[in-house]
Order: C-alpha cells, then sequence, then structure tokens
C-alpha cells in the first residue's frame, strides 16, 4: 500500500464539541474516520489529546509519509511498526482515528470490508444490540431539575438476527416514550425524564410484558449506573434519593433492584477502584437460578486497558467489559483487551460515547472481532449510522 498524503482536521461532534477525524489517501481512495468523546469519562483512560487537539491535529499533519510507507504495514499485527513513529506523541482520539483510516486503507488494498480484513477465523457472529432507551445522570438534563441518578436505562432483545432486535429495540423505544409521556430527548437520543430509578425500572417492566404480550418477543432490562460519577469521599450521593450510600449499603440496593426488576445488564455499579465490590456483587448475582447469564459489566473500572481487565480478572469483579477504543487509543491493545477477555470467558461490548459524529468504524470492529454485543443509542442519525452499517454486513453475508 501506498499512502499519498494523511489529513487531520478538526470537526463537531453531535455536542457541537470539537473533535478530530484523519483522512488518508491512497491510490484507491480516501479513508477516514473521526472520534467520538465521553462526557462521563473514568480517569484510568488515556488523555484524548497529547497536549490539546490542535497540538495532535498539527503532530499528523506533519507525519513523515515517506517514512510510513518505508514501514510496509499490511497486516494488523504491522501497526506495532506504526505506533513505534507515533504512540508517545498522540492522545487516544487522535491514535485511533490515525489507526483506524490506515486499517480502513489497508482492507482496501485486500479488496476487503475493514470487518473482513480483522476477521481471524472467517467465522462471522453478530453481536446483539444494547440500546440506550431512557436517560440520566451526567448524560441528561432532566426535567423540572428532576432525572434518575443512573446514566442509561437499557433494552437487550433476545432475539437471533441483527435487523430483527434492532426492530424490536425501536418498538421498545416507542413505547417507554409514550408511558413516559416524554417530549424531549438526552445527547445520546434516551427520553429524558423526571423520575427515579425505580420510576423508570417500572416502566421498563411494563415495556417489556407488553413486548411480550403483543409480539411474543423476549427483551432484556439494563441499567449503566456510572456510579463514579456520583462517588464522593467513600459515599454514593444520591441527588434524587436525597441520601447518601456507602459501599455496603451501595452494593446492597443494587441487589435489591437486580432480584426486584430481574436485570440482565449492570454496568459500572460501584466506583472505578472498587474491585473487591464488584466481585461481591458477582456472588450475589451468581446466586440467582434464571435461564440467563446475568452480565456486571466495567467500563470506568477496565477502561479498555489490558492491565486493568488482568486485575479484574485476578479478583474475579466482572463477568463483560466495555470496550471504548478510544479510551485506549491503540487498536493493537484494543484486540489484546477483547482477546483476553474471551480467553477467560469474559463477554465483550463495544461501544459508542456520549459525543458522537456519523462513523461507523465501531461496527465493522464488534463484527470483524466476534464481539458479543454493541451498545448504541436507539434514536439519533449518529446512534442509528452504527446500527445501519451492522444491517448492511448481516445483508452482505446472507446474500454469499
Amino acid at each position: 500500500m501506498f499512502i499519498k498524503s494523511i489529513v487531520a482536521k478538526e470537526v463537531r461532534d453531535s455536542r457541537g464539541e470539537q473533535t478530530i477525524i484523519v483522512i488518508i489517501k491512497t491510490s484507491k481512495g480516501e479513508f477516514r474516520t473521526s472520534a467520538p468523546s465521553g462526557k462521563s469519562t473514568g480517569k484510568y483512560e488515556v488523555k484524548p489529546y497529547f497536549r490539546s487537539l490542535k497540538e495532535d491535529v498539527k503532530f499528523i499533519n506533519h507525519l513523515n509519509i515517506d517514512k510510513i510507507n518505508y514501514l510496509k504495514v499490511q497486516r494488523f499485527e504491522d501497526l506495532e511498526k506504526f505506533e513505534n513513529l507515533v504512540i508517545k506523541k498522540l492522545g487516544g482520539n487522535g491514535l485511533f482515528v490515525l489507526e483506524a483510516s490506515l486499517l480502513k486503507a489497508l482492507a482496501k488494498e485486500n479488496r476487503e470490508e475493514l470487518w473482513e480484513f480483522l476477521i481471524e477465523n472467517k467465522k462471522v457472529r453478530f453481536p446483539k444490540p444494547v440500546g440506550n432507551a431512557i436517560g440520566g445522570g451526567l448524560h441528561s438534563k432532566g426535567i423540572n431539575e428532576k432525572k434518575p441518578d443512573f446514566q442509561e436505562f437499557l433494552f437487550i432483545p433476545e432475539i437471533k438476527g441483527f435487523k430483527e432486535a434492532i426492530k424490536i429495540n425501536n418498538l421498545a423505544y416507542k413505547i417507554s416514550g409514550k408511558l413516559l409521556k416524554a417530549k424531549k430527548r438526552n445527547d445520546e437520543g434516551a427520553w429524558e425524564t423526571e423520575k427515579i430509578n425505580e420510576g423508570v425500572l417500572n416502566i421498563m417492566k411494563r415495556v417489556q410484558e407488553t413486548i411480550k404480550r403483543k409480539y411474543n418477543k423476549e427483551v432484556f432490562i439494563g441499567i449503566d449506573i456510572a456510579a463514579s460519577s456520583f462517588f464522593n469521599k467513600k459515599t454514593y450521593n444520591y441527588e434524587n434519593l436525597k441520601r447518601r450510600l456507602e459501599s455496603k449499603k451501595q452494593a446492597e440496593y443494587i441487589i435489591r433492584l437486580f432480584r426486584e426488576y430481574d436485570l440482565y445488564y449492570i454496568e459500572d455499579p460501584l466506583n472505578e477502584n472498587d474491585f473487591f465490590g464488584f466481585r461481591k456483587l458477582m456472588k450475589e448475582i451468581k446466586k440467582t437460578k434464571n435461564n440467563k447469564k446475568n452480565l456486571i459489566i466495567g467500563d470506568d473500572l477496565t477502561a479498555t486497558n489490558p492491565l486493568r481487565l488482568k486485575k479484574a480478572i485476578k479478583r474475579k469483579s466482572v463477568n463483560a467489559i466495555i470496550i471504548k477504543p478510544n479510551q485506549i487509543g491503540s487498536l493493537l491493545k484494543v484486540k489484546e483487551v477483547i482477546n483476553l477477555a474471551k480467553k477467560h470467558g469474559i463477554k465483550t461490548i463495544i461501544s459508542h460515547r456520549s459525543g458522537e459524529t456519523m462513523d461507523n468504524t465501531i461496527a465493522d470492529l464488534a463484527v470483524g472481532w466476534n464481539c458479543d454485543f454493541i451498545k448504541t443509542g436507539i434514536y439519533g442519525k449518529e446512534r442509528v449510522a452504527k446500527l445501519k452499517r451492522i444491517i448492511e454486513i448481516e445483508k452482505s453475508c446472507l446474500r454469499r
């Protein structure tokens, strides 16, 4: 592959904030990737930019293209040679978009889609969608100065076929909006509400029952608690409940909700340093006898970082993890995390972020690396772009 040019620019994300896009031009065309940005970011993520967005853009625009071409990057593993040139000069966003654009160019050189270029065993398995339907926490303004303390309320259809699962999530989203009498959406396209956590979960149970009764389809309930966002000085500070819970009481509260609402998916229930608290939750949830493997998920806890994941594995803290490529930047590290998770039976959930673009790279990564789930919003063009891409891949596979 011969690179003709590499150009970095500033663009706006779905929150109207500046982010980075990288465009690589070869004889086969132009290949671009833009980076998302998180609002609730864990302290173990790499910095989005080395010094600043402008500095990362400047660094990329001054890369020595002759030197990069000399490296003869041809396979995914060859990214290591490329990273040695740039990794100490770029933040997570800059490194991710640069590497992703390079991989897209390599895939085209091989007459493949990105997901095809990445897949190892040529066995295609599609992720299940995790749909963010109702919002709270840092992602939402709420109504009348009230909102849930938990950040996301999610639906996960138990249905074969990605396109069919998306249809069910769309139904769940519409029914939720009607029951909430919602009129506003947050920055991820989730419904805004003034209800507290339990009020939202009661609505979700009604949605679940409606879909089962009317359509004979199963949809599971999930929550992203984002506990670190309201943890301070050893307590979890609930704005709506007007109470503070110490770690033991927080765990008891989550277990009560898990049992009362039959929660399938619980993300970041405790703060990002509480590996042992996560482990206690895992033990309690394993005691439950049902037909599904309930998920305790690390996001801020693990930060798409192999070292953090190894710590979580050693302490038996999680059985699923969120994968956000720009949390770590290096796609080699992202793949290392996914491989490590699979080796230890931990489910992988590739995820969007609060500030998104129309870029759909994570869809190809989810399929190419056989991730178990993809988490996005249900509504909004930036969220739907990822879902449409997987539907497109699904269609192309069915035609073969």
